[in-house]
């Protein structure tokens, strides 16, 4: 046995050069190509002449890639049913199936990776041709080894870019991935600027949206922008205290003021001196204790129950509720002047259905955190499951997300998140609801009817969620748009897609 493990007595017996011009014993005394973070990549070659593909798996084993091989297109496209290949090496002239068909099916199917086209002396414009219709790139036979492995080389760091540029979107917000503000979609952009220059003025925000959006993600933001990031952050469910408590939770109390109150005890405003006071659910605040956080916000002062004497407070109040305040001041559960005191500054946070295009980087997210959490080993969305969470309306929103990918990360036994691991809700959703109707697609064009501006708005949210499903693959993603490679450079040109 040699050094790779083959008998020598086959080593032998192979032809000393093969008919893609390269003699194969010389493979032996090859130094590696210098590509260590190669060694898990997948390569599936297919060619018809069974000296190429020996050749090629021999020489591409050797730089620790792992190999399959194909004899003709057929087989190749079987093979990419049942594995995924980060690059394919195909050649153009085949009998069945030639690269040029193999290309066109493979670009159908919602694969990944990356097609090298290998052609022989005068097929080379035919070569070009696979180019423009979404191969990678070509090579020349009889194949050099060298040039070879620079491609591939290319071809990865290529890839690894690209995956590190996702990794950076990921945590586009400046450090806040930790919070869970995960998202490129122009209006979250929006309300986290709103949120960074309201975070230098000490007034008060008003943060509003559905449950499960990220109110308090938001509210934190504001706070660790301000100059009162070094003081504390403190957090109150507004809804989730009892009245008869909620006043004392707030204010605190002396001792003796009522029964039970066996010492002093400072309230959350006192806590949140300096800081900041996030009052979440602030609707579900009774009247009569309306009045008084009015006292506080007009005079910066509270008073303890039972106590004479006023305490000053510096605080910070940034308030959150998911119901319409002004519709609750027309129907005098809420205070008009209360309600003009909070809402100096207003952010309103999108629903998850409105930025369907951070979908896939809040997945990415919360895989890893519920991976780090449980010690699961989720390992990405089946290109199916993410259809169908991309058409889902997610009315619970972020928070619904988060739940669905720990259920998934419990039940999952094939290591990636599969549509047998989703709630049956999301793979079929009910025929009522307004994301079956096409709501979103109204939302997404408002009053406008103009057909060629629709068209538009469409087409850019459909590119921008197949590149977040393929990882920013545009050959992938032209192949689940079902247009030309060169179709979709256009149309991300046109429509400034970074």
């Amino acid at each position: 046995m040699d050094e790779m493990g083959f008998s020598t007595k086959s080593k032998a017996s192979w032809p000393k050069r093969c008919s893609c011009g390269v003699d194969v014993d010389s493979i032996y005394e090859m130094e590696p190509f210098s590509m260590k973070e190669s060694s898990k990549t997948k390569i599936l070659v297919i060619d018809d002449e069974e000296s190429i593909r020996h050749y090629l798996k021999l020489l591409l084993e050797r730089e620790d890639f792992q190999v399959d091989v194909a004899g003709d297109g057929d087989e190749g496209l079987q093979a990419v049913q049942g594995e995924e290949y980060e690059i394919i090496l195909c050649d153009l002239r085949m009998p069945t199936r030639d690269g040029l068909a193999f290309l066109e099916e493979f670009r159908r199917r919602p694969c990944l990776g990356e097609v090298v086209m290998m052609s022989a002396y005068g097929s080379r414009d035919t070569a070009l041709e696979a180019v423009r219709r979404g191969a990678y790139d070509y090579i020349d036979k009889p194949i050099q080894r060298d040039e070879l492995l620079l491609v591939i080389h290319k071809l990865l760091e290529r890839e690894k870019l690209r995956k590190e540029n996702r990794r950076l979107q990921i945590a586009l917000i400046e450090g806040y991935e930790d919070e869970g503000i995960i998202g490129v979609s122009e209006s979250l952009k929006r309300v986290l600027a709103m949120a960074r220059r309201a975070a230098k003025f000490p007034s008060t925000v008003l943060v509003t949206g559905e449950n499960g959006t990220g109110k308090e993600l938001i509210a934190r933001a504001v706070h660790r922008w301000s100059e009162r990031q070094s003081k504390e952050f403190v957090a109150i469910n507004s809804g989730s205290i009892p009245e008869n408590l909620l006043e004392s939770e707030l204010f605190g109390y002396q001792r003796g003021a009522f029964t039970g109150a066996h010492k002093d005890h400072a309230g959350l405003f006192e806590a949140a001196h300096q800081g900041t006071l996030f009052l979440d659910e602030i609707a579900e605040i009774p009247l009569q204790l309306q009045v008084k956080l009015l006292r506080v916000l007009q005079e910066g002062q509270i008073r303890r129950i039972g106590e004479a004497h006023p305490r000053t407070v510096d605080v910070r109040i940034i308030a959150a509720t998911n119901k319409d305040l002004q519709k609750e001041v027309n129907e005098g559960r809420f205070r008009e002047d209360l309600f003009y005191r909070l809402n100096v500054v207003r952010l309103d946070v999108p629903p998850l259905r409105e930025r369907a295009e951070d979908i896939p980087l809040l997945l990415d997210f919360y895989i890893k955190r519920v991976n780090a959490c449980f010690g699961t080993h989720l390992d990405g969305v089946a290109p199916e499951a993410m259809r169908s969470l991309l058409a889902y309306e997610w009315r619970g929103n972020v928070r619904e997300l988060k739940n669905v990918v720990e259920q998934a990360a419990v039940l999952e036994e094939s290591g990636r998140l599969t549509l047998d691991t989703l709630p049956s809700h999301i793979i079929t959703p009910d025929d009522s609801s307004p994301g079956a109707k096409g709501d979103w697609l109204a939302h997404l064009l408002g009053d406008d009817l103009s057909i060629k501006r629709g068209q538009k708005a469409l087409e850019r949210v459909l590119i921008r969620r197949a590149l977040q499903e393929t990882e920013g693959n545009r050959s992938a993603a032209a192949r689940i748009l079902e247009i030309s490679h060169r179709a979709l450079l256009y149309k991300i040109k046109d429509y400034d897609i970074v």
